[in-house]
């Protein structure tokens, strides 16, 4: 790592604003007593960003000075991590270019030719306007997104010449910009689309994936050119994060389907065939007792409480009408495999599967890899809707491209 050294120019003191100093002093609380130096990067983090981007040497030793620590201590923290700025940098952003292995592979070095020509030839460099600066860094931990820059806060990545320009160009322009993949991939997954996770089990299935959510660093790194930050005005404590919501949206699915399932339990037919005996197959000699077991007797049971739907062939077709066939896939559990099961079975179209019956179910469930399926998702509510032309919750968020296809197909 190169020596990094505070600015030759520093202002003649620092410390925090009436609302920085109440949240620095809330943070020091939650440290036991003689524990209060583990608050430090915290703190030179806010006071980074009440500095205009930067540390100043007056702000660590206030900082020293709030935890009772010695100066070199801090500087020592100030120093050693590449997240703080030790001089001045640009009002708009200082952009940070990844320069590791995967980062240059992938096309950092035209990236930083671009912060040459537009900002300055050299790292820490102020732009002739005052509103960009720029350094290369080491890895910046999204190496599958490679290449990436780091804006504050935030990490643009996915990115070529291009989509960097463009970028620069909406932030000199004061527009509103967006943290994260730059060509349209969600996260980390890979660029050809989701290759796993596919098969999900009733406890996960209608959870994942998650949305994005803009979090308070993301609107932090958007405003940092503003009075709000440069004076110390902003505070993200209760600010909802990604974690939090996604946690928030799993408890709603799962409170959802145990409602639902409490309101319509699963017809006992299925459960009859779940428990249906296995076939014959020759045994070991056993006791007589053995021999009289329950095993077989189980079923008997099942079957004299819950006598079996008759199953009748529902109407099929040769073949699509009109040569189009619905999107069978905005069937909540229907995915690319299970609807071709359902073309060679001769359904097509919506109207088909919402006119099944009870026993034009069970003749279709009989013919499906997992039984039970057709009430659990609840097809031929779906199919009713998306037949008279309007939407499931389920098809809105297939048309949006939110889900490719069903995660709980076999």
């Amino acid at each position: 790592m190169a020596v990094r050294r505070l600015a030759a120019e520093q202002p003649e003191s620092f410390e925090f604003t009436e609302k920085n100093l109440a949240w620095a002093n809330k943070l020091i609380d939650r440290y036991p007593a003689g524990r209060q130096a583990s608050a430090v990067i915290p703190l030179l983090w806010r006071a980074q960003e009440q500095n205009d981007g930067w540390v100043s040497e007056p702000s660590i030793r206030y900082i020293a000075e709030l935890l009772d620590m010695p100066n070199i201590r801090v500087l020592e923290v100030a120093t050693f991590y590449t997240m703080f700025q030790l001089q001045p940098v640009g009002k708009k952003a200082h952009i940070q270019v990844c320069g590791t292995t995967p980062c240059q592979l992938r096309g950092s070095e035209d990236l930083i030719k671009i912060c040459k020509s537009r900002i300055a030839n050299h790292m820490h460099e102020i732009s002739e306007d005052g509103m960009f600066s720029w350094e290369e860094v080491e890895c910046l931990g999204a190496c599958v997104n490679a290449p990436m820059v780091q804006i504050y806060k935030d990490t643009y990545e996915d990115l070529t010449p291009e989509s960097f320009e463009s970028l620069l160009d909406d932030i000199e322009a004061g527009n509103e910009v967006t943290p994260g993949p730059q060509n349209g991939r969600r996260f980390a997954m890979a660029e050809g689309g989701l290759t796993s996770l596919n098969e999900l089990d009733d406890d996960t299935k209608g959870v994942l994936p998650l949305p994005h959510v803009v979090d308070g660093a993301e609107k932090a790194s958007h405003e940092f050119a503003g009075a709000a930050i440069n004076t110390g005005g902003n505070d993200y404590d209760g600010v909802p994060t990604p974690a939090e919501d996604a946690v928030a949206k799993v408890r709603a699915e799962f409170a959802a389907k145990a409602e639902k399932k409490a309101e319509n339990p699963a017809p006992a037919a299925a459960e009859k065939k779940a428990e249906a005996p296995a076939p014959k197959t020759e045994q070991p000699k056993t006791s007589p007792a053995k021999k009289k077991g329950t095993a077989a007797a189980k079923p008997k049971e099942v079957a004299a409480e819950t006598p079996a739907v008759e199953e009748q062939a529902p109407e099929t077709l040769d073949g699509p009408r009109g040569g189009k066939a619905d999107d069978l896939k905005k069937l909540k559990g229907v995915g690319p495999k299970l609807e071709a099961t359902l073309h060679e079975l001769g359904f097509y179209h919506f109207d088909q599967v919402a006119n099944w019956g009870p026993a034009e179910v069970a003749w279709v469930d009989s013919r499906l890899k997992f039984k039970g399926r057709i009430e659990r998702d609840g097809w031929i509510e779906q199919a009713k809707t998306l037949a008279a032309g309007e939407d499931t919750e389920f098809s809105k968020r297939v048309e949006a491209g939110e889900v490719a296809s069903s995660k709980s197909e076999e």
